[in-house]
């Protein structure tokens, strides 16, 4: 009996491996902050927890477990990126914890349900390109920044609210006064049809110095 559970372990730890590899290589070719062999590890250590908690976890086998998914967590943020109004690394997160639920099913032994839902989540990431093209709504998000002289402080309503007279969204985030300039953040929403009017008008107003776009 000793001998089949061990050789069993072993088939877990390869078919751990097996996952982690083809949930990562989706992130390395995308070069991604956690690749393959981040993802891998996560699947394989996750599958090691499952065992440990099926066989010494007594009465309670999922006590083990339970701190894999609150533990995941960290390292999945460390992949979450901010930058101004933007940010990137959701997905890289959200497979990060797929992978660990993946090699915690696989470690107590639900190989079909692992693989299903590694195949459900591949599907959604292959898939989901063809889907936002097809539906596509043509809406951009930008961070624009102006700077303006700090005595032109009451040009700042009257440029965003030209942006709007154009027909798109612009909301003030934040505004900065460095030196004898102010800098002003504004998140803007607009269609790509637009994006050449909008340059031509930042760049024809006398009022700003310079602008990031």
């Amino acid at each position: 009996m000793t001998d089949h559970w061990e050789i069993l372990d072993v088939y877990k730890a390869l078919l751990a491996v097996a996952a982690g590899v083809i949930l990562g290589l989706e992130r390395e070719m995308k070069d991604k902050v956690a690749g393959l062999k981040t993802i891998t590890i996560i699947c394989l250590g996750a599958t090691l927890f499952g065992i440990l908690s099926y066989k010494v976890g007594g009465n309670n086998p999922t006590t083990i477990a339970a701190y894999v998914v609150s533990g995941v967590g960290f390292i999945g943020a460390g992949a979450i990126f901010k930058e101004g109004f933007s940010i990137s690394g959701l997905t890289t997160a959200g497979i990060i914890w797929l992978s660990a639920a993946v090699g915690l099913a696989i470690g107590f032994g639900e190989f079909f349900l692992a693989t299903t839902f590694m195949a459900a989540s591949l599907i959604i990431i292959f898939i989901t390109p063809f889907i936002n093209k097809l539906f596509n709504t043509k809406k951009l998000t930008r961070q624009l920044v102006l700077v303006i002289n700090k005595d032109d402080v009451a040009q700042k309503e009257i440029i965003l609210d030209g942006l709007r007279k154009l027909g798109l969204l612009a909301e003030e985030k934040k505004i900065t006064l460095k030196e004898n300039a102010l800098e002003i953040a504004a998140e803007l929403i607009l269609g790509e049809e637009k994006l050449k009017t909008v340059h031509h008008y930042l760049l024809n107003n006398k009022w700003i110095r310079e602008f990031s776009f």
